[in-house]
């Protein structure tokens, strides 16, 4: 079976009710073994493994390689190195987000075939959405917002 999706920021597959889709790629910069997050209540079992272990910003494909793109880049720039969020999501560079987002898209659309669409979920915590819409030339095509999360798709 021809693979025609690709997470681009997997991490623990939160995104997907079908954690081994067989049409999907799944890749992230890093790879977490399973392991306990939080302590006391809000302790959580949590594992990133990836298919291939590839940054978002670099994405080793040939141009017009796929049907779905799914983007779910960490959202925060303010988390310590260990906190909670940070060992689960990941997070963004203080000082180079702009240019790690506008890269992300940029490999993202590369990737995605023409007629394509790409799927992306913002939390509007730390960056608002306005700031990063304007790091993409394509326009949302549909979304849903609510306080601090949006998501949309662009083809």
């Amino acid at each position: 079976m021809e693979k025609k999706i690709l997470d681009v920021c997997c991490g623990g597959k939160m995104f997907w009710f079908n954690k081994n889709h067989p049409k999907a790629i799944y890749l992230a910069k890093r790879v977490v073994n399973k392991c306990t997050i939080g302590t006391a209540k809000n302790a959580r079992k949590y594992e990133c493994q990836p298919d291939i272990q590839m940054d978002f910003t670099d994405l080793k494909f040939s141009d017009n390689s796929f049907s779905l793109v799914v983007f779910d880049p960490p959202h925060f720039t303010s988390l310590g190195e260990n906190s909670y969020m940070a060992k689960k999501y990941g997070r963004l560079n203080k000082n180079n987000w702009k240019q790690e987002l506008q890269k992300g898209f940029q490999e993202c659309f590369r990737v995605l075939i023409p007629e394509g669409i790409l799927i992306f979920k913002w939390c509007e915590h730390d960056i608002p959405l306005s700031k990063v819409l304007k790091l993409t030339t394509y326009k949302p095509l549909f979304g849903q917002r609510r306080p601090y999360c949006v998501r949309f798709a662009a083809g």
